[in-house]
């Protein structure tokens, strides 16, 4: 039987912020170190790697949420500094680094090691048809340390929603800046304020604003309307519906038991992040 819906979107508030700690400066630093110029050189070359030496036509299409022209500033030119795989072993080094500092003391308790493994069997069960950067995480070798484990589990759990969710916004045909629009809105900010979209030229943001209009999905003073609001929804619940194999290996005591241990680790990451 699938588990609620309301459990599998729990766990992607929990599993993010311990994934992303890969994007942190301690896991930025270890890429400056082997001959990145920044922080998106490691960025692409990190998460990019298990993907091998792709061209960065084929990493756009996979990360689905950049601008034309983004990728294309760092790859291929970061795989004349470093190889797929040792790209791979500073991630992990980094990232395995940032998340326990990150999470003091936790670090060495013996509840990590249960909730590493608990994460790691549905990180390693879902299918990987369609999952295009799952299934390279997947082909990598399970780390044994448990603070690098739990970070490596969170990471395929956290792309394995990604690829769904972006299937989703294929389905319902919302374009990769158009979703940026789209969660900048369901957070009450305007889209020219917004992170990963801010520094696009006006007019090209503008446009992309002015498409989602034409469709009915935003008003004229740059809110969403209630299609639009419907729509990021229907979305939303397909993403969460589309990670759901994920976790179906756990029982439902065992997917509770994951949810309740995962909290403080999420928690102490997301503070000291804050």
């Amino acid at each position: 039987m699938p588990h609620p819906q309301v459990k599998v979107h729990r766990l992607f508030e929990l599993v993010e912020p311990i994934a992303t700690v890969t994007f942190s400066e301690v896991a930025n630093e270890a890429f400056l170190a082997v001959g990145m110029r920044n922080y998106w050189d490691g960025y692409f070359a990190g998460r990019a790697a298990p993907l091998g030496a792709a061209p960065a036509e084929v990493v756009h299409a996979v990360f689905y949420n950049f601008a034309d022209g983004e990728v294309a500033r760092h790859i291929p030119w970061v795989w004349g500094k470093t190889t797929p795989a040792e790209a791979i072993a500073v991630r992990e080094r980094g990232s395995a680094a940032a998340l326990r500092q990150l999470i003091g003391e936790l670090a060495d308790s013996p509840d990590l090691v249960r909730v590493a493994e608990l994460a790691t069997r549905a990180a390693v069960s879902a299918p990987t048809e369609g999952r295009v950067l799952y299934a390279g995480l997947r082909a990598l070798d399970v780390p044994e340390e448990p603070v690098a484990r739990l970070w490596h589990a969170a990471t395929l759990l956290r792309e394995h929603r990604g690829d769904g969710h972006n299937a989703a916004l294929v389905a319902h045909g919302i374009g990769g800046t158009e979703a940026h629009v789209l969660l900048a809105l369901s957070l009450g900010m305007p889209a020219e304020k917004f992170g990963r979209v801010h520094h696009l030229p006006e007019a090209q943001l503008a446009a992309v604003v002015d498409g989602l209009r034409g469709r009915g999905l935003v008003d004229a003073a740059g809110r969403f309307t209630d299609a639009g609001r419907e729509t990021k929804e229907r979305i939303e619940a397909l993403t969460d519906e589309l990670a759901a194999p994920a976790y179906e290996v756990l029982s439902e005591a065992e997917l509770d038991e994951l949810i309740v241990g995962l909290e403080p680790f999420a928690a102490a990451a997301q503070a000291a992040d804050d």
